[in-house]
């Protein structure tokens, strides 16, 4: 059974940080690359992050410099630690393997006031 269980989010002032969490089912985990997506109102979801099994990362460019992306492989767990946050980083979060299942969680809601 597949499970992504995202947590984390909040609201926030610009220049903040907040720190998501996600638990994966241990099947979806292991040996894929897992990701960060966000989901603007009015917009397509896009990747912000990934990380491969053996903790290789990329951003997008969006992000670079301000987010972290980390996985704890004995937990099926990855996190994203968001700082210096802008107001056009609002959106839902949610985590995924990298290139997604057809599968999402509810995702954490990230609200950055300006």
């Amino acid at each position: 059974q597949v499970q992504l269980v995202e947590s984390g989010g909040g609201l926030v002032q610009a220049g903040g940080s907040l720190r998501l969490s996600c638990a994966a089912s241990r099947r979806l985990f292991t040996f894929n690359a897992m990701g960060w997506y966000r989901q603007a109102p009015g917009k397509q979801r896009e990747l912000v992050a990934s990380i491969s099994p053996g903790s290789r990362y990329d951003y997008a460019d969006s992000v670079k410099g301000r987010f972290t992306i980390s996985r704890d492989n004995a937990k099926s767990t990855v996190y994203l630690q968001m700082n210096s946050l802008k107001p056009e980083d609002t959106a839902v979060y949610y985590c995924n393997k990298d290139p997604p299942i057809d599968y999402w969680g509810q995702g954490t809601h990230v609200t950055v006031s300006s």
